[in-house]
């Protein structure tokens, strides 16, 4: 199920700050990754940007939003909701803001608070994590059958 993200609202909880200049970027590459092992696209909403930043960007498998002065990504992702009309039901809302999850029990979307998604990416990377420790390790069968391999070559 594709993701629609509050930002702003996200990177705190994730412990990210705010008031750092890179802020965004880290969380976008942070979604990135948690896109790639979901197989899910994700769109991710920021307000506060000025004019000349304004827009929507695609990075890799993150779409960013990034929203002028002028409005909100409140408001953003509740316009996006209603464009995707009755396909929202396929979308998962994240935000703690609590206009937003209306928002998207309005328009019949899932939504989690950011603090469950924060659980959800802890669980993803651990898999992900265990996963890459299980394929590099070598199991006791595949080491006897590497000693037999190197037994016959040795008596050649």
């Amino acid at each position: 199920m594709p993701y629609l993200i509050d930002g702003h609202n996200l990177i705190p909880k994730i412990g990210l700050r705010l008031s750092e200049p890179d802020d965004e970027m880290e969380l976008i590459h942070i979604l990135q990754n948690f896109s790639r092992l979901k197989r899910q696209p994700v769109e991710v909403y920021f307000d506060g940007a000025p004019n000349a930043s304004a827009g929507t960007r695609k990075l890799g498998a993150v779409k960013a939003h990034f929203i002028s002065l002028t409005s909100s990504a409140d408001s953003a992702m509740r316009a996006r909701l209603i464009n995707m009309a009755k396909s929202a039901k396929n979308w998962t809302v994240v935000s703690s803001d609590r206009e937003v999850q209306h928002a998207a029990k309005t328009h019949g979307a899932k939504f989690i608070s950011s603090e469950e998604f924060v659980k959800l990416l802890t669980e993803v990377s651990n898999i992900a994590n265990k996963k890459n420790r299980e394929e590099k390790s070598v199991s006791p069968k595949e080491v006897e059958e590497w000693l037999k391999v190197f037994e016959e070559e040795k008596k050649s």
